[in-house]
């Protein structure tokens, strides 16, 4: 028997198996979570208990395997893998709720985006007010699932560096940044607040870093990175 599991379950469907082919294999299974599951509230740092997984419903029939609509319906996916897991208990469950993850190996564009368009002086299209977010940097979340699987307790956690961001914050530590209000706002621009709570991980016995002792370096990472990229494209078109 595996004492204990770890996985990204993405939707319910995906949930649904891996419950049935760990069931009996594993005593307790750490499922990566995301803040998205709070995407449709608003107020101050949200604490787990804000959204149960239990009077969540469930949509395994919806169309999971297509790309776009997963991607247009991650925070659901997640809610409801959540509550695959939770309702039924075939093992000891936790849900590791990660902040938004900053780091210089973003692979995901979302750091470049302010990167290119501040260095070529193009507005950053942002919400009339934005809101702050958690954020948490990429090795610290590694740091905290690694935790997570040495301890014992279950049930849902957020992960989160102390303190928060909003879009303009995060432009304030690229460079000057020309902001321009739109529909077709950039990454990490939010219309309500996206801020969780850390005290459950806390209590337990996590130390969090603050935001503002990692996001310098990971600025300068990314800068540094992008540099590269134009040096390259220079070279190639010499």
């Amino acid at each position: 028997m595996v004492s204990r599991s770890r996985s990204a379950a993405n939707t319910p469907r995906q949930a649904a198996v891996a419950r049935r082919v760990f069931e009996g294999r594993t005593r307790r299974y750490v499922m990566t979570s995301t803040i998205e599951v709070y995407a449709d509230l608003d107020g101050p740092p949200f604490a787990e208990d804000a959204i149960d997984p239990t009077t969540w419903p469930v949509r395994i029939d919806a169309p999971w395997d297509d790309p776009e609509y997963l991607d247009r319906n991650y925070g659901e996916g997640k809610r409801q893998a959540e509550a695959v897991f939770t309702r039924d208990a075939a093992f000891g469950f936790v849900s590791v709720r990660s902040a938004h993850v900053l780091g210089g190996a973003d692979f995901t564009g979302r750091l470049d985006h302010y990167v290119r368009r501040i260095r070529m002086g193009l507005p950053v299209i942002v919400h009339e007010d934005p809101r702050p977010s958690s954020f948490i940097h990429e090795r610290e979340i590694a740091e905290f699932l690694a935790w997570v699987a040495g301890t014992g307790f279950i049930g849902p956690v957020n992960a989160c560096s102390h303190g928060t961001l909003d879009v303009r914050q995060l432009c304030r530590a690229i460079g000057e940044a020309v902001y321009a209000v739109g529909t077709d706002t950039s990454p990490f621009s939010f219309g309500r607040s996206y801020a969780m709570d850390n005290g459950r991980a806390v209590g337990l016995g996590f130390a969090f870093s603050h935001i503002d002792e990692w996001l310098p370096q990971v600025v300068r990472d990314v800068l540094k990175k992008d540099t590269l990229k134009q040096e390259d494209r220079t070279c190639a078109s010499a």
